[in-house]
């Protein structure tokens, strides 16, 4: 099963109706907790929970459940996205019980799906809400954070702590899994799109002719990708090297580009396969249907190309 997603909103909704949550910067799971042992499900379905073994004691909480969460790292009470990009991608037990101990995650529970065998997805997000409270899921490794009445002041109290923005959703929505919803909305203080790399380009100072200095990005359309720019900012040094290491073994002869790549951007690109997705910071859209000052965040292991939707005024 895949998870309920939001819809991006410019204006946070108030009123009597809504209910507000803190935006992590995280990845997105369901936790299934049944037979006493707990699996991690990210958004595409994939089974992660061998990278995240401190969470596993969760199972002991209650004898079954269906959570909807966000795992985070923390760094200083604020969640860092690097630093859960080392984990996720970790198939390995015993590095991945390593990074634990020196990069632990948290989960970040907000919704309950299930309880004891009893389907509460058709139930308004009130009561699914309600009962989650009354599990007092609350570890070392887990928590529930609290809802607030007022999204308004939440979202600049998010933006002054440095957090990524506020979820919205109406009290009376059912639960409704894949499906992207007004129902819910999300207002980030800095649009976090998911692109498809589809060619890096060499730095154009230095002597190292092969090192990263940019990619050029897009989302699936009609003849292949629809190019939205270069993305430079953010991956200098070890991240720049790390993500050259996941895009040589997929160099391609051809563009995957199916729209025009500019001569300025295609001059010295290495074009690679479109199969890697990754996250990019930016100030919305150009006129030219470019990516405002992109920066970059990190890669989606959690998400395939099919999974990638062209951004708000696409």
């Amino acid at each position: 099963m895949r998870p309920m997603l939001a819809t991006a909103t410019a204006t946070v909704p108030d009123g009597p109706r809504w209910a507000h949550e803190v935006k992590w910067d995280g990845m997105r799971v369901l936790a299934d907790v049944s037979e006493g042992r707990l699996q991690l499900f990210t958004r595409t379905e994939r089974d992660v929970t061998v990278a995240f073994p401190e969470l596993l004691p969760l199972a002991a909480e209650f004898a079954d459940m269906l959570l909807d969460g966000e795992v985070v790292c923390l760094r200083d009470g604020i969640p860092s996205f690097a630093a859960l990009a080392d984990r996720f991608h970790v198939t390995d037990a015993r590095r991945a019980a390593r990074l634990a101990e020196a990069n632990p995650a948290t989960l970040m529970s907000f919704d309950l799906l299930r309880l004891y065998g009893v389907d509460l997805m058709a139930r308004a997000w009130s009561d699914r809400r309600a009962t989650l409270e009354r599990l007092e899921l609350e570890g070392a490794r887990w928590q529930t954070p609290p809802t607030f009445d007022d999204g308004r002041v939440l979202h600049a109290a998010t933006r002054d702590q440095g957090l990524e923005g506020v979820v919205s959703k109406r009290v009376d929505s059912p639960y409704l899994p894949g499906q992207r919803s007004a129902l819910w909305l999300k207002a980030p203080h800095r649009a976090t799109v998911s692109v498809v790399i589809g060619g890096w380009r060499p730095e154009s100072t230095g002597t190292v002719a092969s090192r990263l200095g940019a990619v050029l990005v897009g989302v699936p359309g009609p003849g292949g990708l629809r190019y939205l720019g270069r993305v430079g900012s953010g991956l200098a040094g070890r991240t720049g090297q790390a993500l050259l290491q996941d895009l040589e073994p997929l160099t391609a002869a051809e563009s995957p580009f199916g729209t025009e790549v500019p001569r300025v951007d295609a001059l010295g690109t290495r074009w690679v396969h479109p199969v890697l997705v990754a996250d990019v910071q930016s100030l919305g859209l150009g006129g030219q249907g470019r990516l405002r000052q992109p920066a970059w965040k990190g890669l989606r292991d959690d998400l395939t190309p099919g999974d990638v939707e062209p951004p708000e005024g696409l």
